[in-house]
């Protein structure tokens, strides 16, 4: 429905071309700018309900203060394996669990798998690179999040949460104490609980249009064959390259996968294509513009630089074993 709406907009009542880039481009801002901001008050009003009524402050107890022996981040990541999200889409559900005060390092451990893995592009790798490759991607998608997660998470890196994070994890906390003494129901907290999402949204608004615009951008306006050029087998520095040639760019897993089966077929080894999809799907710009209202331009390079090394070194061993 989105896509239509987008698709009606673009082409029929500005009537501009859909091979054009500019129209390309449009046409990528408008739906995933409606989707994420929908996405976001979706969840943040679910996640208002779950802070409500369930005991978020027992959960987050319970994995700070047990020994699961990285069992948590292995169930962190296959649920972001699980969800259909790209890393914008992903970021809303992250914000869910920071504010409910689920542990940094945990919260990592699915944003970085999200993006990467989803049943669609998992179905697209089988019909193109078979069943030896899709499944080494998708265990070494999931390896990556548990590893990336429990490296972060011992980095201690709660300080460099933004303010306003800090902000409304206070106010939740406060306001659920609060219903819980007076027994609020539940028909009375839902406008409370509706306002609050409303208000990350809001609070999220002016960068979900920056990050989306940047993708836009990309998505419509790179020249054809501009990526092969760079990241031909002949150059020993091709995966670093892909990796930052890849971090302008914004899309799913699932619409990145037949550009990577053109990537192959036209001579680029599969371990550096695999790294550039990676670093597409799980580095974005728009992505990092996003992350700019929960987290600090520090905590943002850590986490950009942690995960950035480790595709590089994943593209190097891909290039070795496939």
């Amino acid at each position: 429905m989105i896509q239509q709406m987008a698709d009606w907009l673009t082409y029929g009542l500005l009537g501009l071309d859909a091979t054009s880039g500019l129209g390309s481009a449009l046409n990528f801002f408008i739906y995933d700018s409606v989707k994420i901001l929908l996405l976001l008050f979706v969840i943040s009003a679910l996640m208002g309900v779950v802070n409500a009524y369930f005991p978020i402050e027992r959960l987050r107890n319970y994995l700070m203060t047990h020994r699961l022996y990285g069992l948590q981040y292995l169930l962190a990541s296959v649920f972001g394996a699980i969800t259909p999200f790209c890393s914008c889409s992903s970021i809303p559900l992250f914000i869910g669990f920071v504010k409910g005060g689920i542990p940094l390092g945990v919260t990592f451990a699915f944003l970085i798998t999200s993006p990467l893995v989803n049943e669609v592009a998992v179905a697209m790798f089988l019909g193109s690179f078979g069943v030896k490759v899709t499944a080494i991607y998708v265990a070494s998608g999931i390896l990556l999040g548990m590893i990336g997660g429990f490296l972060l998470g011992r980095m201690q890196l709660e300080p460099l949460l933004s303010d306003w994070v800090k902000q409304i994890q206070m106010q939740s906390t406060q306001q659920t104490e609060a219903w819980e003494a007076e027994h609020v129901s539940f028909a009375d907290r839902l406008p409370s609980i509706l306002r609050e999402a409303w208000g990350i949204v809001r609070g999220v608004l002016l960068y979900v249009i920056i990050g989306i615009g940047i993708g836009a951008m990309m998505h419509g306006f790179v020249p054809e064959g501009f990526f092969e050029h760079y990241m031909s087998r002949d150059n020993m520095f091709a995966v670093p390259l892909a990796v930052v040639l890849a971090v302008p760019m914004y899309a799913n897993a699932a619409g990145i996968v037949p550009i990577i089966e053109v990537f192959v077929a036209k001579g680029i080894p599969l371990g550096t294509a695999i790294a550039f999809m990676m670093a597409v799907v799980g580095l974005s710009l728009p992505e990092a513009t996003l992350l700019k209202k929960v987290m600090t331009w520090r905590l943002i390079g850590i986490f950009f630089g942690t995960i950035t090394l480790f595709i590089i070194l994943l593209g190097y061993l891909f290039n070795l074993i496939l």
